[in-house]
């Protein structure tokens, strides 16, 4: 797979993704974004770094949104929905897969940060347009699907210690 300085690339982070998979996988470990940011963009040309999250009552995420944004992700917010029976959702899927839409005239690779096999005809549309699709996420949460479509994939879960901040409690 080809990578090199010249590429305009494009990360879009499925926060809520991310945060269950670390968190389910790893005993309640998060996941550092600065060094997966890095990581995605692999020394090309960052045009476009988008963290999709999910925003409770609690605001208990207000400072983990604020460092977000400081390691220079654009965050883009969702209230949780709640029913009136009681249930609750929280996704940005669509959200997520127009935004990448709109932008990729402007990227030669896209970095879709989630194993949700759900963007699997996202990747091919993407390639069937001329991208490159790079998939970042834990092997073990991720789609089939979605890493056999990537052009590459890279497994957080083979170097934990530099994708994750452990919890102490």
């Amino acid at each position: 797979m080809i990578k090199h300085p010249e590429q305009r690339v494009g990360v879009f982070v499925d926060v809520q993704n991310m945060y269950h998979s670390a968190r389910n996988l790893y005993n309640n470990s998060r996941v550092n974004f600065k060094e997966l940011l890095k990581t995605a963009v692999a020394g090309r040309k960052l045009v476009s770094a988008t963290a999709y999250v999910i925003k409770s009552e609690s605001k208990e995420e207000t400072g983990f949104f604020e460092a977000l944004d400081s390691q220079g992700f654009k965050v883009k917010m969702k209230d949780l929905q709640t029913f009136s029976s009681g249930a609750k959702k929280a996704d940005w899927d669509v959200g997520l897969a127009v935004d990448i839409i709109k932008i990729a005239p402007k990227l030669d690779v896209v970095v879709l940060v989630s194993g949700d096999g759900d963007f699997t005809p996202l990747a091919e549309y993407l390639q069937n347009h001329g991208m490159q699709v790079e998939v970042v996420a834990f092997g073990k949460t991720t789609s089939h699907m979605i890493i056999e479509q990537a052009d590459d994939f890279i497994d957080l879960s083979e170097n934990p210690r530099k994708f994750l901040i452990r919890k102490y409690q």
